[in-house]
């Protein structure tokens, strides 16, 4: 089914590549339940942060099994002294010591798992069903940090479309839609920059990109406009070899009849597989729109720049929502 169609591709990359993947929220049913589906499937090694006798009575409770499963308790983890003092070298210009360091080690899953991935005793993370947001990405960003050269953390959406594929394309990716509020013309060049790399990465897709506003051309006249425009510039200036259009409008981005009256000479209106938003409002907004009025599958969000992959989970996801974004996740540790 087409619907499946990219589920299936990630999952068989994933089986094949075989990556470790930490989940730091492991006193959580959902993560218990997802992890013995990931064994089960085969997508990835999976290591929970957790303790182990709740894990197993949850197990019981559920009739799964948790065989394959890595159960890490962080408070006795005989690798704490060690991930205390990496941590307190990486933020020792910000005071930290390492009785402070091996305190948060201890107690903050989502820093050790991060630590784990710094370790490379696991390949990556995915968090979020029990945190928010911004503690999954401060525990990235304090450990982990970013790409050499790359100064924006930024999140994308792979929208998998059940409607009108013939159209529109089986898979569009959305960003920023979950981290930067208000982002400026050199982090929407960098968003950009970044989700091309994301979907050859994880779709397997030549990117396309629309930085959008709501003009199309000089439509209209304003300063939110002229951020989306100087966007556009930067890129220029960074010689980028992807195909892009500055300052278009969302029709005109992907409908080729209002591309042909709009811009008729673009080489990506109407047919752009890459959405960036002016602002997280817009991102978040138009994501959850095209998920609940079109019924488009939504994964993510991807989290791009870091310098390992560290996934981020809604608070309201499913079991399947985990077991989708590891598998996600294991193919982007690939590359």
């Amino acid at each position: 089914m087409i619907v499946l169609s990219f589920l299936v591709k990630i999952r068989e990359k994933a089986r094949m590549v075989g990556k470790t993947v930490v989940l730091p929220e492991g006193e959580d049913e959902r993560v218990v339940t997802a992890a013995a589906k990931i064994v089960e499937l085969g997508v990835a090694k999976p290591v929970v942060l957790g303790i182990k006798a709740n894990m197993e009575r949850v197990a019981n409770d559920l009739g799964i099994s948790l065989k394959g499963v890595d159960i890490i308790e962080i408070a006795n983890s005989p690798k704490l002294d060690e991930y205390a003092t990496k941590f307190a070298e990486l933020r020792a210009k910000k005071g930290m010591t390492f009785e402070k360091a091996k305190e948060i080690m201890s107690t903050d899953p989502n820093f050790y798992g991060a630590m784990m991935v710094k370790m490379k005793d696991a390949d990556a993370m995915v968090s979020g069903s029990d945190s928010p947001t911004a503690d999954v990405l401060r525990a990235g960003l304090q450990i982990i940090g970013t790409k050499p050269g790359i100064k924006t953390v930024s999140s994308m959406f792979v929208m998998e479309l059940t409607e009108r594929q013939e159209t529109y394309g089986e898979v569009l990716l959305f960003g920023d839609c979950s981290v930067i509020p208000v982002p400026t013309s050199e982090q929407l060049a960098d968003i950009a920059e970044a989700s091309v790399i994301t979907a050859k990465n994880v779709v397997g897709m030549e990117g396309k990109v629309a930085l959008m506003t709501f003009s199309t051309k000089g439509s209209a006249s304003h300063p939110d406009i002229d951020v989306v425009k100087e966007a556009g510039n930067i890129l220029k200036e960074r010689g980028v070899t992807f195909p892009f259009e500055a300052e278009i409008q969302a029709d005109a981005a992907i409908v080729k009849s209002v591309a042909m009256k709009k811009c008729p000479e673009s080489k990506v209106a109407g047919s752009a597989n890459i959405l960036v938003f002016p602002n997280l409002a817009a991102g978040n907004i138009g994501y959850k729109l095209v998920q609940r009025l079109a019924g488009a599958n939504a994964y993510g969000p991807l989290i791009q720049g870091l310098a390992s992959p560290i996934n981020d989970l809604s608070r309201g996801c499913s079991v399947d929502d985990i077991v989708n974004l590891v598998a996600i996740t294991a193919v982007q540790a690939a590359e």
